[in-house]
């Protein structure tokens, strides 16, 4: 199961539409390492600049990792917390999640970081069963 749904909030689902900050709640209790690591990588883009942040650690453990892949794995998910933290997100291998600024300037940047030839040169050996 991707996220962990309350009877209430199922509930209301099945009436209609959900308010997605109620969605984005369970996102953020559900998958606390994959939202951990999206927050802080929207910090540091906020802080530092720079053209986008992004991470290269390995998760620490299989449940952590599987929290980031259903986050990111999820166009309903993802779409949410793209439109909460108000970026762009970009994902590679198991592990390397890049946050970028909405502005059009980061267009390429993003192009070049989602690119077959980005996807190819972040390949590694370590990474084959990630």
């Amino acid at each position: 199961m991707s996220l962990d749904v309350s009877p209430a909030l199922l509930e209301r689902a099945e009436r209609g539409e959900v308010d997605e900050a109620e969605f984005i709640d369970c996102v953020r209790n559900s998958l606390p390492y994959a939202w951990q690591l999206i927050s802080s990588l929207v910090a540091r883009l906020e802080v530092d600049g720079g053209e986008f942040a992004d991470n290269q650690v390995p998760p620490p453990d299989e449940q952590a990792r599987g929290q980031l892949l259903r986050a990111l794995a999820s166009d309903a998910i993802r779409g949410a917390l793209q439109r909460h933290f108000g970026v762009r997100l970009a994902f590679q291998n198991c592990h390397r999640v890049a946050a970028f600024p909405l502005d059009a300037s980061a267009d390429e940047r993003l192009a070049r970081f989602t690119s077959v030839r980005g996807q190819l040169l972040n390949q590694s050996p370590t990474l084959r069963d990630c």
